[in-house]
């Protein structure tokens, strides 16, 4: 079996040592750096699975990278924040991070949120599969690829998803025309359990909004139920 590769981007020395020691020790392959910078090198040079991402670094900070990262196909993000203000876990969900973990953290929280991101398929270079031998799931003139995060427009155009986005949209697509309140969408998409504030749901449901929306700003695939939660719109047929 394969072991994932995680890359540590954080300038505390101490944290840096601490974490690649406990991923190792945990079954995976770790490889750490002190800056944006010199994180480059590295993920040109290898496949990255997953990004543990500081917030606050030296020269481009953590949420510049982010941005960066998500310009291209790129590994799974999550980011660690000292900044204890939800607008700050907000800026890194909106920018496309996977997930967030505040310092001071629980190591074991941590290892339990890496493993849920990574359970995410991501869509590399280094790992290409075929569309046409995926299951597809159709909706409104859109095309979904679950198993790899692809969604191709009516137009025929690729519609970028986050790997939190790409779980949601999955977990609509299976409960289509069924109200879904906050909680179990964090449950159905993440895990019984998993703590995640109502305001990053919100996040996340808006910005897949907008995304199926396209050119189309009147759509509404996603109706929202005051009070009670969302409900995906469209019929959904799997292939």
């Amino acid at each position: 079996m394969n072991k994932s590769h995680i890359l540590i981007v954080e300038d505390d020395l101490d944290i840096r040592d601490l974490l690649t020691a406990f991923l190792e020790e945990k079954g995976f392959i770790a490889s750490a750096c002190a800056s944006a910078e010199k994180a480059k090198p590295i993920l040109a040079g290898c496949d990255v699975d997953l990004v543990l991402l500081d917030v606050m670094l030296p020269g481009a900070d953590g949420f510049e990278f982010c941005r960066i990262l998500r310009l291209s196909e790129g590994p799974r993000i999550i980011m660690l924040t000292a900044l204890n203000e939800p607008v700050d876990k907000v800026v890194g969900l909106e920018l496309g991070a996977d997930d967030y973990v505040s310092k001071p953290f629980d190591l074991r929280e941590l290892l339990a949120r890496i493993r849920a991101v990574l359970r995410r398929p991501a869509l590399t270079a280094g790992h290409p599969r075929s569309v046409d031998t995926e299951p597809v799931l159709r909706f409104s003139g859109f095309a979904f690829y679950p198993q790899r995060r692809f969604l191709r427009s009516p137009t025929g155009l690729r519609v970028p998803l986050t790997g939190a986005e790409a779980d949601l949209l999955l977990v609509f697509c299976k409960n289509a025309r069924r109200v879904l309140s906050r909680e179990e969408l964090i449950n159905l998409s993440r895990g019984e359990g998993f703590a995640i504030a109502p305001r990053s749901v919100d996040l996340l449901v808006s910005r897949l909004r907008r995304k199926l929306a396209g050119e189309d700003p009147l759509a509404e695939l996603i109706r929202t139920i005051r009070t009670d939660g969302y409900a995906f719109q469209p019929e959904v047929s799997a292939e």
